[in-house]
């Protein structure tokens, strides 16, 4: 791993907590919320960033930090298939 992608990956994970802390306690925010929020441009290249957000997701799983959700409910996100949500760790 680059030093590149080790800032975009630290750059992912304090996007998700901090878009999480601007919401309320329930609240969840979607893998694309932090693509979004780190990547530099006006296009779509936000994108390429998914699945390194949805990394960032479960390392703060793995943390304590966050839930990972889908239909309300947390899952492990190994199983994790489709669409996620995050969440504060509850």
């Amino acid at each position: 791993m680059t030093d590149g992608e080790r800032q975009t990956d630290r750059r992912l994970e304090r996007a998700i907590l901090e878009l999480l802390e601007r919401r309320g306690p329930s609240a969840t925010i979607c893998p694309s919320d932090a693509a979004r929020a780190v990547y530099e441009g006006d296009d779509d290249g936000w994108r390429a960033l998914m699945e390194p957000a949805r990394r960032a997701a479960r390392r703060l799983v793995a943390a304590g930090e966050v839930d990972i959700t889908q239909g309300g409910r947390p899952v492990d996100p190994a199983q994790a298939r489709g669409p996620i949500r995050i969440r504060r760790a509850r």
